[in-house]
């Protein structure tokens, strides 16, 4: 009787426990950032229509009305999380971009493969960020800023190849929607796993990315 009465106690303090470390998320100013983490969650397991302040806040243990603090409504919520994931595709770029300029790299199949590999790692984001969920995107600034300099970035790639001679001249517009088209398709195909199986057995996903995009 006593052991069991044991039992029950310390597995109460457990519960307690965990329910006052989520809270904890608010009390030190990160509310935001987990209401952000446990959107993608939920997105994951049951997708755009599954996703709600009530149900964000219910996943990390504070109470219905705290996500109010950061987000007016669902929208805000998803302007957030696609503003974060296009933060995060930017830097990626960025980053590669950089790193391509030495003599003896390629620079778009470089670029190519770093949006493919953002993508299979964040899916659920990536396909919220590209899917049109998010209404009225000029009210959100944030939002419009990335994706704007994320174009800008794309199209400097661009003329830097077009003077590196790695890109044929001509309309940078028309180049990035050749490039762009091809990436996102095949990386959309990739997603839904659309490619007949036999398309790409035994062959190297990056070597294949790296033709569609020079030849």
């Amino acid at each position: 009787m006593v052991t069991l009465l044991y039992i029950a106690m310390l597995t109460l303090s457990i519960l307690c426990y965990n329910k006052i470390m989520k809270k904890t998320a608010y009390h030190h100013g990160n509310l935001k950032e987990t209401l952000i983490s446990a959107s993608l969650e939920i997105l994951s397991e049951k997708g755009i229509g599954g996703l709600s302040l009530r149900n964000v806040a219910k996943r990390i243990g504070v109470s219905h009305t705290a996500p109010y603090n950061h987000f007016s409504d669902k929208q805000a919520l998803l302007a957030a999380i696609s503003t974060a994931g296009h933060e995060q595709l930017y830097r990626l770029l960025l980053d590669t971009f950089e790193e391509s300029k030495a003599p003896q790299k390629n620079t778009i199949p470089e670029i190519a493969w770093a949006y493919l590999q953002f993508a299979l790692n964040n899916p659920s984001q990536f396909k919220l960020m590209f899917s049109g969920a998010l209404e009225e995107e000029r009210n959100h600034p944030a939002f419009e800023e990335v994706t704007r300099k994320t174009i800008a970035l794309f199209e400097e790639i661009i003329v830097f190849c077009q003077n590196k001679g790695q890109l044929p001249g001509g309309s940078v517009d028309g180049l990035a929607i050749k490039l762009w088209s091809t990436v996102h398709g095949f990386t959309t195909l990739m997603l839904e796993n659309q490619f007949p199986p036999e398309y790409l057995q035994e062959k190297d996903i990056q070597l294949v990315l790296a033709a569609l995009v020079t030849s």
